[in-house]
């Protein structure tokens, strides 16, 4: 599939295509720049190779993991863009927690550089803090400490 150099379609297109089932780890291939690093809860993901390992470990903590855009825009020159966004999906052990196959999400917000029609960096904040309150905090669900 060639993709679009619209950034919007592209960050839309890896939504869809690697974060929502069945979940094709070879479109990173198609969507990412080969030297592609992703920098989020401190570390720097380097690579796509390393990106779909992580992924794909990050999937298998969150069954039936979705990411949907509720915001997204970029800039003129079309090489950087920005998005907000809720990744959810069932608990299967995320946080080093037990797996209780409950219901769970969190916000977020990323901004990629494009280059040459892929993503090439991807620079990533969300709010795993609040889920692991929400997690750990059996009784009072939905609340945050």
């Amino acid at each position: 599939m060639k993709t679009s150099h619209n950034p919007e379609t592209l960050v839309l297109t890896f939504f869809e295509r690697v974060w929502h089932a069945p979940h094709e780890l070879e479109a990173i291939d198609e969507l990412m720049t080969e030297d592609y690093v992703i920098y989020t809860a401190g570390t720097a993901v380097a690579g796509r190779e390393r990106f779909k390992d992580w992924i794909r470990g990050f999937q298998t903590l969150l069954l039936d993991a979705r990411t949907d855009s509720e915001d997204i825009f970029y800039n003129e020159a079309q090489n950087k863009v920005v998005s907000r966004w809720i990744c959810s999906g069932r608990n299967n052990g995320i946080f080093g927690l037990p797996a209780d196959g409950r219901e769970v999400s969190f916000s977020g917000i990323a901004i990629w550089e494009v280059r040459i029609g892929r993503l090439a960096r991807c620079w990533a904040e969300r709010s795993a803090y609040e889920l692991y309150q929400q997690l750990i905090t059996t009784d009072r669900p939905g609340q945050f400490v």
